[in-house]
């Protein structure tokens, strides 16, 4: 009996660890509400900065946010954000990856001083980037709520923009 318990403790114990090794361990981003898989693996960081970052490659910067490094800063169209040089260490690094030289830039960190809200789950390997202050402010000038969609007790969805130029009593609930 002993024996038996001892292997459905180690089950028990290994199903997490399983289920874990099951999910795809390259990262996916959720930027301006497209979600994008790395290509890159987020190598070890820097001895300085904090292990709940991000580093992500150049190439995935680009594919995942739109954001390009150039000299003046991080770039994206006409939007342009400079790096502080004294902090440039915190955003940038160089890593020789397979005997060639790869640039890692610090998506999280990025966030952080642009006060754009993140979201992690280390299990699910996802990272959610909510909008720039800027975005959430446009919503409080203009007095209208954000459309979003839920579903209602019987699963049947329904949108706030459904109910435009109706009078609509929100109800929310949070636990902390």
């Amino acid at each position: 009996m002993k024996k038996f318990l001892l292997i459905l403790a180690l089950v028990f114990l290994a199903s997490p660890l399983a289920a874990r090794a099951a999910i795809s361990s390259r990262p996916t981003v959720i930027f301006d509400g497209k979600a994008t898989e790395l290509a890159g693996s987020i190598p070890s960081a820097p001895p300085a900065s904090s292990t709940n970052d991000l580093w992500v490659t150049f190439a995935d910067l680009t594919r995942s946010t739109g954001f390009v490094v150039k000299p003046q800063g991080v770039c994206r169209e006409e939007l342009c954000f400079p790096l502080p040089s004294a902090r440039k260490a915190e955003f940038l690094i160089t890593r020789n990856t397979n005997g060639s030289k790869v640039q890692w830039f610090n998506l999280s960190a990025f966030a952080r001083m642009l006060h754009q809200p993140v979201a992690h789950d280390d299990l699910l390997a996802t990272w959610y980037f909510g909008p720039r202050p800027e975005a959430q402010n446009s919503y409080l000038q203009s007095l209208e709520a954000p459309n979003f969609t839920l579903p209602d007790m019987n699963g049947k969805p329904h949108s706030l923009a459904d109910f435009r130029g109706k009078k609509v009593l929100i109800v929310t609930w949070a636990s902390w």
